[in-house]
């Protein structure tokens, strides 16, 4: 069975630096990866706030938060 991931970032330089080593990296006929980019998908800012997410960029596997480095806090994404 696969596992799922969902790596969301807002865009900035290190998050596109994050998706493209992250994307490099996974075996996707292991991982399910979806990449959510804040800026075009506005309202999955919530969805990442209840699985844990405080800041981009960060992936999500299997439930599980893992905070990548410190692109922008979740106020900063939000505009907050």
């Amino acid at each position: 069975m696969k596992s799922k991931a969902t790596f969301y970032h807002a865009g900035c330089p290190v998050c596109v630096s994050a998706e493209a080593a992250l994307v490099a990296a996974i075996d996707t006929s292991k991982v399910d990866l979806e990449v959510v980019h804040f800026g075009k998908d506005r309202d999955r800012i919530a969805e990442a706030e209840s699985l844990g997410v405080q800041s981009v960029p960060a992936l999500v596997l299997d439930g599980g938060v893992f905070h990548i480095n410190f692109g922008a806090s979740m106020a900063d994404v939000k505009g907050a």
